[in-house]
């Protein structure tokens, strides 16, 4: 732990590859009224921040380096500031703030508005907790807000052993629908037991020869990689609707989806502390399990990043601030 007005954190000065992220000393921020101050325990990794931080997700929001990546944070309260009714200092608490502007998370403490926490689930320690807003807002809100997935609806997941798509296997599974996802042959055991009815491996077969009559497709792979959302048209039902999350909704796949009788959204998550209020008591009840594939190091960030990236991770990757 650094001084009472530094701290530790991981900065880059330019765009680039994992090599770019450091561990400097930054100044410590204070919080503002209706702010609170939250020093980090852990801190979860998603796609979003190895995009930003090559150029692309969130860096035209962000502006030029030098910047801290990170939204994912569970902590403790260390401060409130003026008008602050919610938290205390001490809570135990989880966010994902600031999103899409700068939060910071791969730092020892962060400020944000009180209301973009929520108190942590209570049956998980802050590395799993850290692995959860970011990648659960993202499902629940584009399964409920987005899509409206209402019971007995047949909902296609791809990536469904990501960050994302675990959860979005379970809170689809909860909402009542039947739920395929698209995943490598040796993740589809621990998918049924979140839920899956059916699964597919998309490296044996083509998804829209084997998948069909679905209501909503939830992808979170894009059409960058082998025209994903274009060739998921091809299992939607008369009037479905696919939500497009990584890349969003080209103006190519707008028309042709309209051009079926179909809907194409774009969608991006949005801080929420109810949300997350939901979601931890879905997880303190047992109806939603938290998948960390490993816990590293903050300053060993660049390795995590460089595992990331291969896309290959089974849930989440987490990086533990202070202890």
């Amino acid at each position: 732990m650094s001084s009472g007005t530094t701290m530790r954190a991981i900065t880059q000065n330019t765009v680039g590859g994992p090599e770019v992220l450091s561990v400097t000393e930054v100044a410590r921020p204070e919080p503002l009224p209706t702010e609170v101050l939250v020093r980090v325990r852990s801190a979860g990794v998603n796609p979003v921040d190895w995009k930003t931080r090559e150029g692309g997700g969130m860096a035209p929001v962000l502006g030029e380096p030098p910047f801290i990546l990170g939204w994912d944070v569970s902590g403790v309260v260390e401060a409130v500031g003026f008008g602050v009714h919610t938290l205390q200092v001490g809570d135990e608490v989880y966010g994902m703030p600031w999103f899409p502007r700068q939060a910071g998370a791969y730092a020892e403490y962060v400020t944000a508005p009180a209301r973009q926490f929520a108190r942590k689930p209570a049956s998980v320690d802050h590395d799993h907790a850290a692995a959860v807003p970011l990648a659960a807002l993202t499902a629940w809100q584009a399964l409920t807000d987005a899509a409206n997935v209402r019971a007995e609806q047949r909902v296609l997941i791809h990536a469904a052993a990501g960050g994302v798509g675990h959860f979005a296997v379970q809170f689809a599974k909860h909402l009542g629908a039947r739920v395929i996802g698209t995943a490598r042959a040796e993740k589809h055991d621990w998918l049924r037991s979140l839920g899956a009815d059916e699964l597919v491996d998309y490296t044996a077969v083509r998804f829209e020869d084997a998948i069909d009559d679905v209501d909503v497709v939830l992808d979170l792979v894009g059409d960058g990689q082998d025209a994903t959302s274009t060739r998921s048209l091809r299992t939607l039902r008369p009037g479905g609707t696919i939500v497009a999350v990584p890349s969003g909704v080209s103006a190519e796949l707008l028309e042709t989806a309209r051009s079926q009788g179909l809907r194409a959204l774009p969608y991006l998550v949005e801080p929420d502390g109810d949300g997350l209020a939901k979601i931890a008591a879905l997880i303190d009840k047992g109806a939603v399990s938290v998948e960390v594939e490993d816990v590293l190091p903050l300053a060993e960030a660049a390795e995590a990043h460089r595992r990331g990236e291969q896309g290959r991770t089974r849930g989440k990757l987490v990086l533990r601030v202070s202890e």
